[in-house]
């Protein structure tokens, strides 16, 4: 069935306009913004409202009870409107939309620009086929297009020519270039035109089984197009107009919510493998000498991942959801207090399948928590871990509450304050007409196989805060749908150990954090396979402390064990790596905040900070941004002597491995590398604030703050965020935003100002300035003259002062912090006459 045509179009009072086809079929339109519109068809033309993944609304939906702590209503604008002969236009002030009636298409514009953004394909624009399968054809431009975004996937960056299909699977070692489907399902396609680079985005808030082509298939009959197709439901496609793709992202996660600001200790390094949990008994006396290790080789650990084998069977090892095998952990209350005294995190796997000789499988079926086959009568039995399962459904208060009170008796009640939902998939639910519950409606796991993962995250959010109300929930899943991110830290499950999966990981992470998921991550070192070498494990750690979720994770295929200290002849670079990221948490943590805040994603492409640079929505090279300020190109080939990557125009860039040597922007280049180099670069606009003083993050607190900073003149800030790192206070005013201004070119004004009531405990500041032109003639704070070092040692010895240091042309200044909430330190880099042989003009002929 394709809808040939539009007949009617009428205004509702609720604020949409419903369109009438020549058949059953019927659309709705709404404006939500002047540059955000949604377009919903319904082939039978009846319309619900039920879902999970949005958190704003302009319509009454089902679920507003269930999320009314998450969801904001607003008001559609009223667009005008002209019913034309053959077309319904539809204006706001950015957008022209054009309705055609016969054939039925949908156009939208730019008004200022005059760009089309969208464009349906004519005479196949929307269509339901012989399967109940639902598309969305649309027109591209295949020399000129760029597709990102899409969640989870294979392969690099620009999807275009792909043909990606999204089945939320169990896929462990899936290639990391072809392999798909993968683990989650975020509906969201960014699309990017040269040479206007203009960006739109495209949500389809549909949860069925997924497909998008992007220009991989071809027909003679129509212009070249890409589709997206769904297995069942209506078409319910969010238009988001850009211009940019920051634009796009910030749009799409106030649809869907923006990122979930975790405790501090989850920016620290987490520690896991299988095999730690896999002794035949006192595993927990093995995990302390394994953390003892990890520390005295000057390897920080905050979080522990407590593999499924404290969960098995004594006698069977069978993974048992909520037991606790007592051969292996005697007391689990014991271990989580030991482990609190060691200052970690510790984080217990569970899964949602039920064995059938699982001990709780009468407990289930009592409370009729299960799904259940497609007659709706029986718990529906299918493929799990260890033979045949059944499965908790998340979708009903029943399965909710059975599950919610397990969770909080024998996990959180213990200690734990984390919780982690692993093979959330629900990929043993083989047959999609199987029943759940959905709020009382009834449904099949056609439609809600993949929302369970988020209610799963939803579901640890509510046992966090009723048993710990006065900690945020931390709450990590393999699997999610769109909007997953308000919940949880995701990861790209159980990876394969090999150089391409570090490489093609880079750009998963990269269109994760661009479809809202920036607290995102992949087992450094690779799940499974063999255990990586040293060269592998040591570049991988040197990417994954750029990863927002940073955790080594295996279960090795060659009986090994994957560890930092595997290696002694690595082992200093590895710990180099580890400094960094430790080094840099005051950043990280100002970036996270910035991603609950703003939704912006943590590591970012290229192409998201310098939008007018048309190379970097093409470059290959897996070079990315951490935040808007650290440009990062990590190596990720073996054996490797140098490293090309490309800067992009619209800054200089400063080599942080090389004396901050000036690079132009806009340019290739290649640097030298060994296997202890990170290569860093900072653009010519970059606040990074950073501190030596944490090895133990819940334990340690930062007295000492280095800044550093460069910049050619612009105005420019940087917000720095810091509070307890456990509670809720950054939801009010029991934080602290610290906001440095920059301005000034030879002149440079560093305007320092608190806000929040959370104390600050920085007592003392270093500050290092690039000044490549010229030193120094003066630094004040607060209007006072700070002492002048000629030498490096002078300066280092005195307790306040400034030097300028000729190896990188840096002014470095340091000081004890004023007891104020708003202090100034001037950096007068203004010319000066030295010998006074320019005064007035006048000099002897």
């Amino acid at each position: 069935m394709i809808v040939k045509s539009f007949s009617t179009a009428k205004a509702d009072a609720r604020g949409f306009y419903t369109l009438t086809t020549s058949g059953q079929a019927l659309a709705r339109l709404w404006f939500l913004k002047d540059r955000v519109l949604r377009f919903k068809l319904s082939f039978d033309g009846v319309f619900t409202e039920h879902s999970y993944a949005l958190v704003t609304t302009a319509w009454e939906d089902d679920l507003d009870t269930l999320l009314r702590d998450e969801r904001v209503r607003i008001a559609p604008l009223v667009p005008h409107f002209e019913d034309r002969e053959n077309a319904f236009i539809f204006t706001t002030a950015a957008l022209k939309v054009t309705v055609q009636k016969n054939p039925a298409q949908l156009i939208v514009e730019d008004l200022e620009s005059g760009e089309e953004l969208y464009r349906s394909l004519k005479g196949r624009s929307f269509e339901k086929d012989h399967l109940g399968r639902v598309f969305n054809y649309l027109t591209i431009d295949y020399e000129r297009d760029h597709f990102y975004g899409f969640g989870e996937t294979s392969g690099h960056l620009d999807k275009k020519g792909r043909h990606l299909r999204f089945c939320p699977r169990d896929s462990i070692g899936a290639d990391p270039e072809t392999g798909m489907p993968l683990y989650k399902l975020i509906p969201l396609c960014i699309r990017t035109r040269e040479p206007s680079l203009t960006s739109t985005g495209f949500f389809y808030n549909n949860s069925h089984d997924t497909v998008f082509d992007l220009g991989n298939e071809r027909s003679g009959y129509f212009d070249s197009y890409a589709y997206y197709q769904t297995d069942g439901g209506p078409l319910d496609l969010f238009i988001m107009a850009g211009p940019t793709v920051k634009d796009v992202v910030r749009e799409y996660t106030a649809l869907t919510g923006t990122t979930a600001l975790p405790p501090k200790h989850a920016l620290g390094f987490t520690l896991s493998t299988m095999y730690y949990a896999e002794l035949e008994e006192h595993c927990d006396e093995e995990i302390y000498r394994v953390l003892e290790k990890h520390r005295r080789e000057g390897i920080p650990v905050d979080n522990f991942w407590l593999a499924s084998g404290y969960s098995s069977g004594e006698t069977d090892n069978k993974r048992y959801t909520f037991n606790w095998n007592r051969k292996r952990f005697p007391s689990p209350e014991s271990f989580f207090k030991r482990m609190q005294e060691l200052c970690i995190n510790v984080i217990p796997n569970l899964k949602p399948g039920v064995l059938t000789t699982h001990p709780y499988l009468e407990y289930y079926k009592e409370r009729d928590a299960l799904i259940k086959d497609p007659e709706g009568k029986e718990p529906y039995l299918g493929s799990w871990w260890g033979g045949p399962g059944y499965f908790v459904d998340f979708t009903g208060e029943k399965g909710r509450s059975a599950w919610k009170e397990l969770l909080k008796r024998n996990i959180l009640n213990l200690g734990c304050t984390t919780v982690w939902n692993d093979n959330n998939e629900m990929d043993g639910v083989e047959d999609r007409d199987a029943r759940v519950n959905a709020e009382g409606a009834g449904g099949t796991m056609a439609e809600y196989k993949v929302l369970h993962a988020n209610l799963m995250a939803y579901l640890g959010k509510e046992a966090l805060a009723e048993t710990y109300p006065q900690l945020r929930p931390y709450i990590i899943n393999r699997s999610g749908f769109a909007g997953i991110q308000r919940y949880a830290q995701v990861w790209g499950g159980d990876n394969l150990t090999s150089w391409k999966t570090l490489k093609f990981n880079v750009a998963l992470i990269l269109g994760m954090g661009l479809s809202g998921c920036a607290n995102m991550g992949c087992d450094i070192g690779g799940f499974t396979g063999p255990a990586p070498d040293a060269e592998l494990l040591t570049r991988w750690i040197q990417q994954g402390i750029f990863q927002p979720r940073f955790v080594l994770n295996s279960a090795n295929t060659d009986n090994s064990v994957t560890q930092p200290f595997m290696y002694p002849e690595t082992l200093p670079y590895i710990r180099k790596a580890f400094r960094l990221r430790y080094r840099l948490l005051p950043y990280w943590y100002a970036l996270f905040y910035e991603a609950y805040v703003s939704g912006a994603p943590i590591v970012r492409p290229l192409f998201y900070e310098f939008p007018d640079d048309p190379k970097t929505y093409t470059d290959t090279s897996l070079t990315f941004m951490l935040g808007s300020s650290l440009l990062v190109a990590n190596v990720l080939e073996k054996g490797a002597g140098t490293r090309t990557l490309y800067l992009p125009a619209g800054a200089t860039w400063y080599d942080l491995n090389d004396n901050l040597k000036a690079y132009a922007g806009g340019t290739t280049v290649t640097v030298p590398v060994s296997l202890d180099t990170i290569p860093l670069f900072i653009r010519s606009e970059a606040i990074i604030p950073s501190t030596e003083d944490i090895e133990v993050i819940d334990r340690d607190t930062v007295t000492h703050l280095k800044w550093l900073i460069a910049t050619e003149g612009r105005d420019m800030q940087f917000t720095r965020f810091d509070d307890d790192g456990l509670g809720n206070g950054y939801k009010g005013d029991n934080c602290l935003k610290t906001r440095l201004k920059v301005t000034g070119r030879e002149v440079i004004t560093l305007s320092f100002e608190d806000d929040g009531n959370f104390e600050n405990s920085v007592r003392n500041e270093e500050l290092k300035v690039i000044l490549k032109t010229s030193g120094a003639r003066e630094v004040r704070l607060n209007n006072s003259a700070l002492p002048r070092f000629l030498t490096d040692d002078d300066y280092r010895a005195s307790p306040e002062g400034w030097y300028y240091n000729l190896a990188d042309r840096t002014v470095w200044v340091k000081y004890a912090r004023p007891d104020a909430r708003a202090y100034t330190v001037v950096v007068n880099a203004s010319r000066f006459d030295l010998i006074g042989m320019e005064n007035d003009g006048d000099r002897a002929p």
